[in-house]
């Protein structure tokens, strides 16, 4: 089972959202999850973006169960600007919002992870 690797609450989210993993993320994952650099070309809909955060969630969620998680930076994404909206919503604050009731679910630590979104415009 390709979510083998995840924590069982990203794994829950995950399987609860979607029918399976896109070949992309398939392929992504392990590389992401190992800590090697990773590049995903792909068209677009394939699940590029989810593929990184989901990889970055879980390390959160791993951490965040553990211990309460430092108030602190611990992931950048870059992206266009036309796009970025629609990434955080779809791909960082609805995945966010599952993880936190599947951990609920399974009586283990919430874990507050935040998102903030900054532009050039941003003093």
């Amino acid at each position: 089972m390709p979510l083998q690797s995840f924590h069982p609450a990203v794994a829950a989210w995950f399987s609860a959202a979607f029918h399976s993993p896109t070949e992309a993320q398939l392929q992504a994952w392990p590389a992401i999850q190992s800590g090697r650099h990773a590049l995903i070309a792909a068209p677009t809909g394939s699940g590029k973006t989810l593929a990184a955060f989901l990889a970055a969630l879980d390390e959160l969620v791993r951490r965040g169960v553990q211990m309460p998680l430092p108030d602190e930076t611990a992931v950048v994404y870059v992206s266009p600007l036309k796009a970025l909206s629609n990434d955080i919503r779809l791909n960082l604050e609805a995945p966010i919002a599952g993880i936190r009731e599947q951990l609920q679910r399974m009586g283990l630590p919430d874990v507050e992870i935040r998102t903030f979104v900054r532009t050039g415009d941003t003093p």
